[in-house]
């Protein structure tokens, strides 16, 4: 059986698959900052929690990266307590995903549960959100260039290759901006890219954008 594992192993470093022994706490290269586009969230999960009020971009996550591939599931897993959800749901607004995000992405932070939280509120204020994007009353259609070309615009230490467009068919899903682990804008990882057709349509925030409570 030993014998197998070692040649599983050997081929996929042959292939330049990343081989990580096991997902250990504070094991990890970058961070990616993930922005859900929640307009196109809530077109398919119209009852979920974050679509009882009208957001734009929502933080899905703060992920410890490898520079291919990533951990997930590790380290402490316990559950996120009432006053911190409260805290992070004008960023992350659905409890359900504050769980999720801390048992699969926090858990690899090798960060307390409550600092790893004050980083996901510190990356967000890292990254400006361009005009065009904060609350559009109409669908909009452009490309993954513009797109990116507006983030830098409004982020000038931003680089193309340290930005991702993701699209979920032709419909702008989400925007993964890679950050150093002293928060500073950097390049992404080989593996993350542009996942869009080459024109991309953005639904608008359904009537007024509205703060929680």
């Amino acid at each position: 059986m030993k014998t197998w594992v070692g040649i599983g192993l050997a081929v996929l470093c042959a292939l330049g698959a990343p081989v990580h022994a096991a997902d250990r706490p504070g094991e990890f290269d970058y961070w990616i900052l993930a922005l859900s586009w929640s307009p196109q969230f809530c077109r398919s999960e119209p009852a979920a929690e974050q679509c009882t009020y009208a957001h734009g971009f929502i933080v899905h996550g703060l992920w410890p990266q490898h520079e291919q591939g990533y951990p997930d599931y590790c380290g402490e897993r316990s559950r996120v307590p009432k006053e911190l959800i409260e805290r992070m749901l004008p960023l992350m607004p659905s409890t359900e995903l504050i769980q999720r995000q801390w048992r699969k992405h926090g858990s690899c932070s090798g960060l307390p549960m409550q600092e790893y939280f004050l980083n996901v509120e510190r990356a967000w204020r890292l990254v400006s959100i361009p005009p065009m994007l904060r609350a559009p009353t109409e669908r909009i259609e452009t490309s993954v260039d513009a797109i990116e070309r507006a983030f830098i615009e409004v982020n000038p230490r931003l680089q193309p290759d340290g930005i991702a467009v993701q699209c979920r068919g032709s419909w702008l899903s989400e925007i993964r901006i890679c950050l150093d682990r002293d928060f500073q804008l950097r390049r992404c990882g080989a593996d993350v890219e542009d996942r869009c057709r080459s024109s991309v349509q953005i639904r608008p925030v359904p009537g007024q954008l509205v703060e929680r409570p």
